[in-house]
């Protein structure tokens, strides 16, 4: 349902109707070193002044390469099945303009809208840490939106290249369908879940399904690159809807609807919990210094009035050195007020605002990272299972990747206020 208030105020300032917003999991606000042109850590999908949208016309069946080769020039897009050495089935896109066609993949060609690089979970997330060979797709998939109400957005896997032409070669799975028409998975493929409910506190997680290139829905691969497809979900759907997570083995990404973003806390939002928190006064309660939460913009460097927290119990503390016990892990202490044995840990505030499913104030702490958010927001995120390597699922902090640990994967934070 779209806000006819944002509706109104979009026509009156004649801003572009925007459709919703990628968001990459594993970054806090923006990308390590800084968002640089189409790779950054968000991307937002707004109404093109002209329709770039592609749907399927004529089908050709080839039995040499250079025929195949001959349509593929044409400069019309096309998709190509190739079924043996001497066998290829050219399906050509013609344009369509009731569509804007988005492109997401790790390639820099200008074909690719949003560039995506594999996410390295945890503190590793910096330029340093580069991937030897990326799993994702360097045309990994398109999101293709209606450019009439209710701008419905549409999941294909693969994307168009520079020559305009999506290529699945002899390896790659691909069939027939009864209805005659062809289609086929990616490599590593693209996998999509939509949360049961919607994006919200009371959202439970659904089911990860596979998206095919002409957008259709299969049970998972038995793993990731299996050459057998998984079973047709004719009951479910490409259509994104908010809190939909699109996953391209490497990067896992979540759509907001813009109806969705007009209800989520905005980063201004964040900033003045952040300084309600401050104002509070916060104190250590061994050391009795306050405390104080880093502004947004020193995300990485611990400061001197940083809250520390024991991840075990919750109690939040000012660093200091003692509590280290001969028989426990180099970061594990045990807290002073409580005697739990724990991690001990830096509190970093939660700033990407697109990962909240509500505007409650930072009250819990993800277990092992010491992100802080909301307590719906965290309750939402631990019970969500993400994908990780080629066939296993985990729960992470969507602020940093790092795979979730502990009884709830979250923990509530005890602060104490000032004595005077």
């Amino acid at each position: 349902m779209f806000s006819p208030g944002q509706e109104e105020h979009c026509a009156l300032n004649k801003e572009p109707v925007k459709y919703g917003e990628l968001v990459v999991l594993g970054y806090n606000g923006a990308l390590p070193n800084g968002d640089r042109g189409r790779r950054k850590s968000r991307f937002a999908l707004y109404k093109r002044p002209k329709a770039n949208g592609v749907k399927p016309s004529t089908v050709h069946v080839i039995s040499t390469p250079q025929a195949s080769k001959a349509i593929s020039c044409k400069g019309q897009h096309s998709i190509s099945y190739t079924l043996s050495r001497n066998q290829t089935v050219v399906v050509e896109y013609t344009h369509d303009k009731d569509t804007d066609m988005f492109q997401v993949g790790r390639s820099t060609e200008s074909p690719i809208d949003f560039v995506v690089t594999d996410t390295i979970s945890g503190s590793q997330n910096n330029d340093e840490a580069q991937i030897t060979q990326s799993t994702i797709s360097r045309f990994a998939c398109r999101v293709v939106c209606d450019r009439n109400e209710p701008y419905t957005a549409r999941l294909f896997a693969a994307g168009f290249d520079s020559s305009k032409n999506i290529f699945l070669g002899e390896k790659a799975a691909k069939w027939k369908n009864p209805d005659g028409h062809m289609d086929g998975l990616t490599t590593n493929g693209v996998l999509v879940m939509h949360p049961r409910g919607g994006f919200t506190e009371e959202s439970q997680p659904g089911v990860w399904r596979e998206i095919s290139v002409c957008g259709d829905v299969y049970t998972l691969r038995e793993t990731r690159s299996a050459q057998q497809r998984g079973k047709l979900v004719e009951s479910e759907t490409n259509v994104l809807q908010d809190g939909s997570l699109i996953d391209l083995c490497g990067a896992t990404l979540l759509w907001r609807t813009a109806d969705g973003l007009f209800h989520t806390p905005t980063q201004k939002h964040i900033e003045a919990l952040r300084q309600e928190i401050n104002a509070a006064r916060p104190q250590c309660p061994v050391g009795l210094n306050t405390l104080a939460f880093p502004s947004i913009n020193r995300k990485e460097v611990v400061e001197e009035k940083q809250p520390w927290a024991y991840l075990s119990c919750g109690h939040v503390h000012g660093y200091h050195n003692w509590g280290h016990r001969s028989d426990t892990e180099a970061n594990e202490r045990e807290c002073p007020m409580c005697r739990t044995v724990g991690p001990y840990v830096p509190l970093w505030l939660g700033c990407e605002a697109g990962f909240y499913v509500d505007a409650g104030p930072p009250t819990h702490a993800f277990t092992p990272c010491g992100h802080v958010c909301s307590e719906k927001s965290a309750k939402y995120w631990s019970q969500i299972p993400l994908p990780h390597g080629t066939h296993a699922f985990h729960a992470a902090c969507p602020f940093c990747a790092t795979q979730l640990l502990g009884e709830q994967n979250c923990i509530k934070l005890i602060f104490q206020g000032p004595v005077d």
